[in-house]
C-alpha cells in the first residue's frame, strides 16, 4: 500500500513499516519519528544507522544485539524510543520489523 511520508510516496506494510528501504531518506525518518513522538537526536541518527548496518548484512536484529552493540545501554534505548524501542526504532529506520518484535 502507498503511503505519502515527506511528500514522498512510498511503500508500507498494514503496520507502516517500508517495504523497500531504497525509499527510505532522513527526512522521511524525521516524519515518522514525529508519527511516534520521537524527536530525533545524534544519539537517535547512531542507533538508526546500527540497526540499518545490520538489517544490510542480513544480521537478526534484537534487544540483545543492542544491549551488546556498545552504542548504548537497554534504558537508553528505551529512554530513546519509548513504548517498543526496536518495534519503533526500525520503523523509523526504514527497516522491517524484527521478528523477535510482536
Amino acid at each position: 500500500m502507498e503511503k505519502t511520508i515527506a511528500n514522498k510516496t512510498v511503500n508500507v506494510n498494514d503496520e507502516g513499516y517500508l517495504t523497500d528501504f531504497n525509499q527510505w531518506d532522513k527526512d522521511i525518518a524525521i516524519e515518522l519519528a514525529k508519527e511516534k513522538e520521537v524527536e530525533l537526536t545524534d544519539k537517535h541518527w547512531e542507533v538508526l544507522s546500527y540497526l540499518q548496518d545490520k538489517y544490510k548484512n542480513e544480521e537478526a536484529l534484537s534487544i540483545r544485539g543492542i544491549k551488546k552493540s556498545g552504542i548504548l545501554n537497554i534504558k537508553e534505548f528505551y529512554n530513546l524510543f519509548p513504548g517498543g524501542p526496536l518495534k519503533i526504532s526500525t520503523l523509523i529506520a526504514g527497516i522491517p520489523k524484527p521478528k523477535s518484535c510482536i
